[in-house]
């Protein structure tokens, strides 16, 4: 299984060390997100400072930035990298994109699907020299003169990527991505019976190759080197399930289980102000619904029996209650439970 961590993208003094270290402890690549930091910009770093690590944005978000802005950094980050940067796009939610970046929303998943093949379109006039010509619903791209067509790149275009937590979504990543970044709020049983079978529907009508498809995340991990590390991160995951839990959107995962109650009754508590409140309503067998719970030398397995034969890649992210080191042995554990994807196709 592949093994991703997080840069620390609250300080870019500390990117260049970090990146460097991250690259000799054996992770497979870094990931940034767009919480309270550009996701763009660790990454420029880590790309002068790594030679072999992927460079993911995990994930941007793209509604608040238009494609060819997005195609501009992308295509510095995978010339600067070697080809090593993966694109990761999610549209969040309307609340965020209305009130917190100040732009219009629309449904989401046939909006984003133009969005990759906007992107695909103005990186293929840079390779080729083609003509620019999209034109669709939300984006319009026909003007591409010299001056503004960036330097020829050896590297093929970046990989590409989408967050994705109901069918619609999925459906997009199958048909037109390389990958799919699902959600920590995600159980097994949601992975088995609502992603995977959306996910092999859009690669077959896609005439994708699994092998070539990366599917990353789909939960989180309460781990630790002994039980009083373990029991502060099962508390954190409790806290994140009772979060994201109470979004409506999510509400699908826990419909899988019987859960939709609690959903609404967490719900109910934002919308009465009790934030405080919400994590004692989760009960921990639910916890253990959405995390592989165990110590340094429990939890390869125990990842393995929640994420086995269905995930490719998972991310060791830094928390506040755990910082993101971990042993080297136990890296090379996780790395050896088998996953499909062999590598992006592009």
């Amino acid at each position: 299984m592949r093994i991703f961590t997080t840069l620390p993208q609250e300080d870019l003094k500390q990117v260049a060390a970090a990146s460097r270290s991250l690259e000799r402890e054996g992770y497979d690549g870094v990931i940034t997100a767009e919480n309270k930091h550009d996701p763009f910009l660790s990454l420029a770093i880590a790309a002068a400072e790594t030679e072999r690590i992927e460079l993911h944005t995990g994930v941007a978000i793209a509604f608040a930035r238009s494609p060819m802005a997005v195609a501009e950094a992308g295509w510095d980050l995978a010339s600067a990298s070697g080809g090593r940067f993966v694109l990761g796009l999610g549209s969040q939610v309307r609340a965020h994109n209305e009130r917190r970046f100040s732009v219009p929303w629309s449904p989401p998943a046939p909006r984003l699907r133009e969005y990759v093949r906007a992107l695909a379109a103005i990186w293929r006039s840079w390779k080729t020299g083609e003509r620019l010509s999209f034109e669709g619903k939300h984006y319009r791209f026909t003007l591409m003169t010299p001056n503004f067509t960036p330097e020829p790149i050896a590297p093929p275009s970046p990989a590409m990527t989408i967050a994705a937590v109901g069918p619609a979504m999925l459906k997009v990543a199958g048909e037109e991505c390389d990958g799919v970044k699902l959600h920590g709020f995600c159980t097994r049983r949601y992975l088995e019976e609502a992603v995977l079978p959306v996910l092999l529907q859009g690669l077959a009508k896609a005439g994708k190759s699994r092998e070539d498809f990366e599917i990353s995340g789909g939960g989180f991990l309460a781990m630790g080197p002994d039980e009083a590390a373990v029991a502060r991160m099962f508390e954190w995951v409790r806290s994140r399930v009772a979060f994201y839990g109470s979004t409506p959107a999510y509400y699908p995962v826990f419909a899988v289980h019987g859960l939709e109650d609690l959903g609404m009754k967490l719900n109910r508590l934002t919308r009465e102000g009790r934030w405080t409140e919400m994590a004692r309503e989760v009960p921990d067998d639910v916890v253990h619904l959405f995390a592989a719970v165990g110590r340094f030398d429990e939890i390869a397995a125990a990842i393995e029996r929640r994420f086995g034969g269905l995930v490719d890649a998972i991310n060791l992210r830094a928390t506040p209650a755990m910082p993101g080191r971990y042993p080297p042995d136990l890296l090379a554990e996780i790395r050896r439970i088998p996953h499909l994807f062999r590598g992006f196709n592009h």
